[in-house]
């Protein structure tokens, strides 16, 4: 176990696939990803509604729902192997070591018990040997920490008499109170209007710095990885597409399905005459994947071969690579050239 602390890994995530054995047939939800994360880093993960992003994240703690089921691949944490863990070592991993914020706070709190009691307890479910009145304080530490004031009255508080962003605030202290090297972050800021939600943004930043932990940062929303993640997997239709640091990512991309994602993206800084270019077409029957790329069907740089066969990844950059047929003809072209 040692030897494992000098690494700098986090998380590893290898060939992870994850199917949905429905009455309809087999739905490969996550067909086959792989990703590492270091410790104290916050990589986003970013696809649309289906892409199997949640998927995948639930997998890491062992929240995948009936009919789901991982069928292939490894999930590594510090050395140990996740898939292999006892329905007890996955609910202590779940506390002590990783934690998830999701995205609709008021699905996650309980209406008839008070913000205060239900902290507390969430901190003695982890840790037993913990008096009341010390989770009592820890409760209301992680509370000013996630910018709530008066605490001992938001304490006896309940859900609702808290805001939106405030409840999604709790979540967050509720997240953060067994100090867990990994937060999963679900979406977490969909729900809140823009301001509120570059708060809780602003907020998951200086948490992280302060608390050194590792974030995937789930999301549909490109713009908002931009603000608080250094590298970034795009996801499509249950395949990482592209993957990079984040400034690659935006500045560069190299997958079709990147671009049209930044091309849909409002920008601050863009003309008024541009407008904004929606993704064309519809996203894949996951009952029935084309055979080949799956954005191939929305692609206006599609060829034949993109509907036949999964292009393999092709390194674009430092750390930086994508799953496009158009890097690897590119790449040839480089080689032939070069040799020429």
């Amino acid at each position: 176990m040692e030897e494992q602390k000098n690494t700098n890994k986090l998380l590893e995530v290898k060939d992870l696939r994850v199917s949905f054995f429905t009455p309809a047939g087999e739905v490969k939800a996550v067909g086959g990803i792989s990703y590492d994360l270091n410790y104290g880093e916050v990589m986003g993960v970013v696809g649309e509604s289906g892409s199997g992003k949640s998927q995948e994240a639930y997998s890491i703690i062992g929240l995948l729902q009936p009919p789901g089921k991982v069928i292939g691949g490894s999930i590594t944490f510090e050395g140990q192997d996740v898939l292999s863990f006892s329905k007890e070592e996955m609910t202590a991993f779940r506390g002590n070591k990783v934690a998830m914020i999701f995205q609709n706070p008021m699905t996650c709190l309980n209406p008839v018990y008070t913000i205060g009691n239900q902290l507390v307890e969430a901190l003695r479910a982890h840790d037993k040997q913990i008096s009341k009145a010390d989770a009592e304080k820890r409760a209301m530490e992680m509370m000013e920490m996630v910018g709530i004031n008066n605490v001992e009255k938001r304490m006896k508080q309940y859900p609702h008499e808290f805001s939106g962003g405030m409840r999604q605030r709790v979540m967050i202290a509720m997240g953060l109170i067994c100090h867990p090297q990994l937060l999963i972050a679900d979406e977490p800021t969909t729900a809140l209007d823009v301001t509120i939600q570059a708060q809780i943004l602003e907020l998951m930043k200086e948490l992280q710095k302060k608390t050194k932990m590792g974030i995937i940062f789930i999301t549909h929303n490109l713009g908002v990885v931009a603000d608080i993640c250094d590298k970034v997997s795009v996801m499509y239709a249950g395949k990482i597409v592209e993957q990079g640091p984040v400034d690659d990512i935006f500045y560069s991309p190299a997958h079709p399905y990147t671009m049209g994602l930044l091309r849909s993206m409002p920008r601050v800084d863009a003309e008024s005459y541009e407008r904004l270019i929606p993704i064309e077409g519809t996203p894949v029957d996951m009952l029935n994947p084309p055979e080949g790329c799956p954005f191939a069907p929305r692609c206006e740089h599609c060829m034949k071969i993109c509907l036949k066969k999964m292009p393999p990844y092709i390194e674009v950059g430092e750390n930086h690579r994508s799953a496009c047929w158009l890097r690897v003809q590119e790449q040839m072209n480089r080689e032939e050239n070069g040799h020429g």
